[in-house]
């Protein structure tokens, strides 16, 4: 039995947050494979690690003086290293990232520092060995991740380690320079290694207590989803959920190895199990709700429009020449809605009305700014009748009016566009009828 435990930048932020993760690795025999983050914030007034370096490098690019803001850094680690009792010292490591630093190592290596450095610390702080992610964890030359040359790599590698320690969020190029994933990668390489030393189960320790049904800052003290499918929480993760990188997901996917969320400040509380498939039934009919602002409708009429064939291509091919993705799309016999990102669309959008006109020849094109677009995502709705018309009654009641619905064909989702300004009423509504009330 092998356990993968990623702790997130609050779990080390300071020597207390270090303790209580030592706790919970000892705690757990099975617990092998540590993947930390760099330190973040100590309080809602400081600053993360990663961030200040992100800063440091700034002043290497414009050719000021860096040394001041990356002694402020060493501090920070010094006083992790001090509050732990460790008989460690990071000097020459700051020497030789100062040395890099004035070679313009760039801005990856740079950023990467953070997790390599707490990496070293947890490692001491251990006694566990540690192996640096750059020499296990590779990008090709497009800047993509080679899922099969690591897998086989790091494979090989850690089958002669016992324990140890794999800094998160970067790897390395095929010239050996450091490559950063976006930011999050920690959970993306704790995903990785589980993979690589085919772990039982990968533990996600972060500062709550697992995948929430709706956004606390929009619900007060929302349910805690107990057990959530990887369809379900890629749904959810694409519509603003963020406990979880969603690109963490796809390596352990793969291997069938279930995640678990878990909270580094209550390791009492069981968490969010993340699996490919279960036989339990979520509490509720839905599993979560989530959602984002910011987009924009663009109604397209056209008679017939159903009976010409290549008139859905034309149009999106409008949206691709000026290099516009789009959300959803559904549509009727005689129109269609393209939803896309409002901030991206708004600089474009007389170029693509310009570009729809010639290709598809529409008879008409209306355009709705400021809408949101809210999932409502769970695998009891197929089993379940009635949960549209629960949705619709609930937003009704709310006095919000529905601009677009769209339904998978998988029935694990249902997406609902409405105005910006009804945007946390309807997700309240959402969640009143289906988790408060359960009517």
């Amino acid at each position: 039995m092998i356990k993968v435990v990623k702790f997130g930048g609050s779990s080390l932020a300071s020597a207390e947050q270090f303790a209580k993760v030592g706790k919970i690795i000892n705690a757990d025999n099975e617990r092998r494979y540590v993947v930390p983050s760099a330190p973040g914030k100590r309080n809602s007034k400081d600053t993360k690690v990663t961030d200040m370096l992100y800063a440091c490098y700034d002043l290497v690019e414009a050719d000021e003086d860096f040394r001041v803001p990356l002694m402020k850094i060493k501090d920070r680690y010094d006083t992790i290293i001090n509050g732990l009792n460790l008989k460690l010292s990071l000097e020459d490591e700051f020497k030789k990232i100062a040395e890099n630093f004035k070679n313009k190592a760039g801005v990856d290596y740079a950023a990467s520092r953070g997790e390599y450095l707490n990496g070293i610390i947890m490692a001491n702080y251990l006694g566990y060995e540690f192996v640096d992610a750059a020499e296990v964890i590779f990008f090709d030359k497009e800047g993509n991740f080679d899922a099969e040359k690591t897998d086989k790599v790091l494979s090989k590698r850690l089958a002669k380690i016992e324990r140890a320690v794999i800094p998160g969020f970067y790897g390395a190029n095929p010239d050996g320079s450091v490559r950063t994933f976006s930011r999050g990668g920690s959970d993306i390489t704790g995903s990785i290694v589980s993979r690589a030393v085919h772990a039982t189960c990968y533990e996600n320790w972060t500062d709550v207590s697992g995948f929430l049904v709706a956004d606390p800052r929009i619900i007060d003290h929302p349910e805690t989803i107990k057990t959530i499918t990887y369809r379900e929480l890629r749904e959810l993760s694409y519509m603003g959920a963020s406990v979880l990188h969603e690109d963490a997901v796809f390596p352990v996917r793969k291997a069938g190895i279930p995640i678990n969320i878990r909270n580094t400040n209550a390791p009492e509380d069981a968490g969010t199990w993340i699996v490919e498939s279960t036989c339990h039934q979520s509490k509720y009919t839905i599993t979560g709700i989530a959602g984002k602002k910011g987009f924009v409708s663009v109604n397209i009429d056209k008679d017939m429009m159903n009976s010409e064939v290549g008139f859905g291509r034309k149009v999106l091919s409008a949206f691709e020449e000026n290099g516009i993705s789009f959300e959803h799309m559904p549509s009727g016999i005689d129109t269609m809605t393209i939803f896309v990102h409002q901030p991206e669309f708004e600089g474009k959008e007389q170029s693509v009305i310009s570009a729809i006109h010639r290709l598809a020849k529409p008879d008409s094109i209306e355009l709705e700014g400021d809408l949101a677009l809210i999932a409502v995502v769970g695998r009891g709705m197929k089993s379940t009748r009635g949960t549209a018309g629960r949705i619709f009654s609930a937003l009704a009641h709310a006095n919000i009016n529905v601009k677009m619905i769209d339904q998978g064909s998988s029935e694990l989702n249902i997406i609902i566009g409405v105005s910006n300004a009804d945007f946390e009423n309807a997700i309240r509504a959402i969640y009143d009828i289906f988790v408060v009330t359960q009517l």
